[in-house]
């Protein structure tokens, strides 16, 4: 309406006034986009970002030192809280490895579209010759999990019977109805308990062998996730990369998986990399 308004009166004013905001609304409509994208089980969580120099010694740790600088920035940008975990610094520039945890909304969502060998080409300042030199250096992201398991058990998710106690040989030990089976309906796990001859202590103790079983199970399932997520790693090589960043004999940035370059490799490398994870979550 008030476009239609400002160009039947040719008004420059309101012109720029629509304008803005079809600019805001555009990007109303791509965040909405991202955060549709930003549905898996652990988006929300924390990210754990382990960055690995690669074979080449001073240059592959020259640069996954500029990767690390790179992921620092970005981080600023979001105001994202840093923790450095672990650093092991190279024998004359860089760094060997370096581990550090991304606190805020969506750290791992966003973070984890990172994932891979990262590739970076340019004259090499350690060498006199002046010669172009390719460097690889891995970039891996966890999600940060609760190491604390709560197992919280719903009564509506328990399916609770009794039964005469028996013992040896087959004769009952009590005639009352004192042991106790417990069902988890979610899982199927059934636990039961006829050792004691009240109904309450069996089923106290019950409850204590299911949420221990409960919380093995839980456990279980975060370490299978993180064997996933170990066996989802690349080797830090020529043909395995996911990004090039090139200095040298033109300079562009270029995402190999959703065909993004970027001229720009100087606001890049200080933390401009946005346009490559919004790109690589709206395809994925």
């Amino acid at each position: 309406m008030l476009l239609d308004l400002a160009v039947e009166e040719s008004d420059d004013h309101s012109l720029g006034e629509a304008g803005e905001q079809l600019q805001l609304l555009e990007k109303k409509i791509k965040q909405l986009s991202l955060d549709m994208m930003l549905d898996g089980e652990d988006d929300q969580s924390n990210a754990i970002v382990s960055i690995n120099a690669g074979a080449g010694g001073t240059e592959a740790q020259d640069w996954a030192e500029m990767l690390f600088r790179m992921y620092l920035r970005w981080v600023e940008r979001k105001n994202y809280k840093v923790d450095v975990i672990d650093f092991q610094p190279g024998e004359e520039a860089g760094v060997k490895s370096v581990t550090f945890t991304a606190a805020g909304p969506y750290a791992y969502g966003y973070l984890k579209t990172e994932i891979g060998v990262h590739r970076l080409v340019r004259i090499s300042p350690f060498n006199a010759s002046g010669k172009r030199h390719t460097s690889f250096a891995s970039v891996f992201v966890y999600p940060e999990l609760d190491k604390e398991i709560v197992i919280d058990i719903e009564e509506s998710d328990l399916r609770i019977d009794t039964y005469r106690a028996r013992g040896a040989g087959g004769q009952h030990v009590n005639k009352t109805s004192s042991a106790v089976r417990i069902t988890h309906l979610p899982t199927g796990i059934v636990v039961q308990c006829q050792q004691e001859k009240s109904q309450h202590r069996n089923k106290e103790m019950a409850m204590k062998v299911l949420k221990a079983r409960l919380h093995q199970a839980e456990k279980e399932k975060q370490d299978e996730k993180m064997r996933e997520i170990h066996e989802g790693k690349d080797d830090i090589a020529w043909g395995s990369q996911i990004r090039s960043y090139v200095l040298h004999p033109y300079q562009m940035v270029k995402d190999h998986r959703t065909k993004v370059e970027i001229g720009n490799i100087t606001a890049v490398l200080d933390g401009d990399i946005d346009p490559f994870i919004e790109e690589a979550l709206l395809v994925k």
